[in-house]
C-alpha cells in the first residue's frame, strides 16, 4: 500500500485549510511555531511545505529537503523563499497572488484616509481627554493626484477604489499595456513625471533587485513638495532613513507605512518621525483574506500532489487539474524524444537552438508545459541535476533559442510531436506519437520513416541499405549473448541511407558498440537507455 503524502504547515493557517488536506487523504503536521533548528531536522520527511511569511526557506533548509516536491506560500510575497535554489532542486514554488489583493488594496485606501484626516493622532489625543479640534485639520482627497508605482492585481483595485473617491490616478508601470491603462481609465507616465506631479504616491511592486529602494535619497527630493508616501507592498522598497530625513525637513508631508525592511520592526528610524502612520504588516490581515489564501494554498498543494496540476507556480508553467491527465502522456513522449536526441549528441557539438512542432491533437495542448519535458530529456544524459522544473532555466542559461510551432495541417497521425535540435554545423530531428493516446512511439528519425516503441535498452544504428546488414548485426549480438526484443528498419531510398532501432534485453557496453560500428555498411551506433 502506498504511503500518503505528507505536508508540513510551519506557519499559522486556518482550521479549514488543515481540513482540506485531511479530507483528501494527505497527512498533515501543523507546527506553526516550529523553530528553525527543529525544521532542519524534520523537513526531509515531507512532500510539501505550506508557509506564510515567517518561515525562511533558504538554501540551508532546501539542502535538507530531500523529499520536498512543492512549497506553497499562503499570500503573494515569496522573498522568504530561495526560488532559484528550489528550482535547481526541482521543487515547485506556488503562491496565492489574488487571495489578499482586495484586502491589501483596502488597507492602502484606509492608510490614505487616515493620513489625510490624522485619525491615529486625533484618536490618541481625544482618549487623553484633550479636545484639539483646531489642531487636527485634515485634507480632502477629492481631486488629488494619486500616483501608483506598479499597477498589478492590487494596484488595479486601488485604482478602482481611488476613482470612486474622485481622485485623479496616474501610474508608472513599464509592464502595463496601453490597452490595460485605457480599460482602467488611468494615465501612464514616466517615473520622473510621477514623482514630480503626484500629491500622493503609493507603491505596488514586488521587491526585486531593480525595485529595492526605488524611493531613495537620490530621488526623494524630486518628489512634489508636500506629497504623501504610502507603502503597503513590501519592505525594502523605500529607503527608510531617506524618508525620515525628507519628512523631518518638511519636504515630504507625511507617510503611511505597513511594511518594513526588517520585520518584525521592533526598532526603526520612522518610529520617531512625525506625521507617520505605521502598522505591523496588516495588508493581508483580514479574516476573509486569511481564510481565503489558506484554503487556496491547501487546494493548490493537494491538487499538485494528487493530480499533478500546477496553479500559480513561480518557477514552472501552470497546468490545471483538467489539463494534467491530458498533458501527462504528451510530457512523457516529449521527454523521451528529447532524451533520444540528447543521448545521440553526448560529447559532441554545442546545441544552438531547439524547435518543437505539434500536429493533430498535440497542437491543442498547452505547449508551454511540454517545453520543460523536452529539455529535461535533452540534458539528463549529461547534467545530473536536471529535472522537469529547472530544465528551462538551464536552457536559458545556455542561451538556447527556443521555438514552438502549432501546425494546422493534415497529418498522418492523430497526434505528432517533432523535436529538432540544431548544433553548430548540423541538426538532428525526431518525431513521435501516442498510440491510443497513451503509448509513446517513434515515427521518424532524421526524416526517415520508422516506427518503434521506446524500450529500456536500445541501439540506434545508422547504416546503408545493403544486403547482409541485418544478418551481420544479428549474428554479432547472438555471439555476445544479447537477445533482440524487437528490430525496426527504415530507409530513405533503396540501397541508400537507412536507420535501425533495435530493442535488446540488456544494456550494451562500449566494446560491443565498437564491434557493431566496425561491421560492413554501418555508419554509426549509439547505445540508448530510456
Amino acid at each position: 500500500m502506498t504511503e500518503p503524502m505528507k505536508v508540513l504547515i510551519s506557519d499559522h493557517l486556518s482550521d479549514s485549510a488543515i481540513s482540506i488536506f485531511k479530507n483528501k487523504g494527505i497527512d498533515v503536521d501543523y507546527l506553526p511555531d516550529i523553530s528553525r533548528e527543529r525544521l532542519k531536522k524534520i523537513i526531509h520527511n515531507y512532500d510539501a511545505l505550506a508557509i506564510r511569511s515567517n518561515t525562511n526557506v533558504d538554501k540551508e533548509i532546501l539542502l535538507l529537503s530531500s523529499n520536498l516536491k512543492v512549497i506553497g506560500r499562503a499570500g503573494i510575497g515569496v522573498d522568504n523563499i530561495d526560488i532559484d535554489y528550489a528550482t535547481s532542486k526541482g521543487i515547485i514554488v506556488m503562491n496565492t497572488p489574488h487571495g489578499n489583493s482586495i484586502t491589501t488594496a483596502e488597507h492602502t485606501i484606509a492608510m490614505i484616509m487616515s493620513l489625510a484626516r490624522q485619525i491615529p493622532d486625533a484618536n490618541v489625543s481625544t482618549k487623553k481627554g484633550k479636545w484639539e479640534k483646531s489642531k487636527f485639520v485634515g485634507t480632502e482627497i477629492t481631486g488629488k493626484k494619486l500616483g501608483l508605482i506598479g499597477c498589478g492585481n492590487i494596484g488595479s483595485i486601488v485604482v478602482d477604489r481611488a476613482k470612486g473617491l474622485k481622485m485623479n490616478v496616474q501610474v508608472y508601470d513599464p509592464f502595463l499595456t496601453d490597452d490595460k491603462s485605457k480599460d482602467l481609465g488611468i494615465e501612464k507616465v514616466s517615473f520622473e513625471n510621477l514623482l514630480g506631479t503626484s500629491d500622493i504616491i503609493s507603491i505596488h511592486t514586488p521587491l526585486t533587485d531593480s525595485t529595492r529602494n526605488i524611493i531613495n535619497s537620490d530621488n526623494i527630493y524630486s518628489i512634489k513638495k508636500g506629497a504623501w508616501i504610502i507603502n503597503c507592498a513590501r519592505g525594502g522598497l523605500i529607503d527608510e532613513k531617506a524618508l525620515s530625513d525628507a519628512i523631518n525637513s518638511n519636504h515630504i508631508h507625511g507617510a503611511a507605512i505597513d511594511v518594513f525592511e526588517k520585520e518584525p520592526a521592533v526598532s526603526n528610524v520612522l518610529f520617531k518621525t512625525p506625521n507617520t502612520i505605521l502598522t505591523p504588516h496588516l495588508g493581508a490581515s483580514t479574516l476573509e483574506a486569511q481564510e481565503k489564501v489558506a484554503n487556496q494554498i491547501a487546494e493548490q498543494i493537494s491538487d499538485y500532489l494528487l493530480k499533478g496540476s500546477i496553479i500559480n507556480s513561480l518557477n514552472t508553467p501552470s497546468i490545471s487539474a483538467d489539463e494534467a491527465p491530458i498533458i501527462k502522456p504528451y510530457a512523457k513522449l516529449s521527454e523521451l524524444l528529447g532524451s533520444f536526441l540528447g543521448q545521440v549528441n553526448v560529447g559532441e557539438q554545442n546545441i544552438i537552438s531547439v524547435k518543437i512542432e505539434f500536429d493533430g491533437k498535440a497542437s491543442e495542448i498547452n505547449s508551454s508545459s511540454i517545453l520543460s519535458s523536452v529539455f529535461c530529456g535533452i540534458f539528463k544524459s549529461h547534467i545530473d541535476t536536471v529535472n522537469i522544473i529547472n530544465s528551462i532555466q538551464i536552457a536559458k542559461q545556455k542561451g538556447l533559442e527556443i521555438s514552438t510551432i502549432n501546425h494546422d495541417r493534415k497529418c498522418d497521425y492523430q497526434n505528432l510531436i517533432t523535436v529538432t535540435v540544431n548544433y553548430e554545423s548540423k541538426s538532428r530531428k525526431i518525431s513521435g506519437t501516442l498510440i491510443g493516446g497513451k503509448i509513446p512511439r517513434i515515427t521518424e528519425v532524421q526524416g526517415i520513416p520508422i516506427e518503434a516503441n521506446f524500450f529500456t535498452n536500445m541501439l540506434y544504428v545508422r547504416n546503408y541499405d545493403k544486403p547482409g546488414f541485418i544478418g551481420s548485426i544479428g549474428t554479432l549480438l547472438a555471439e555476445k549473448d544479447i537477445n533482440i526484443a524487437s528490430f525496426h528498419l527504415g530507409r530513405r531510398e533503396n540501397s541508400g541511407e537507412a536507420v535501425a532501432l533495435i530493442a535488446v534485453d540488456q544494456k550494451v557496453n562500449k566494446t560491443i558498440i565498437e564491434s557493431i560500428s566496425n561491421l560492413e555498411h554501418v555508419v554509426r551506433v549509439d547505445g540508448m537507455n530510456f
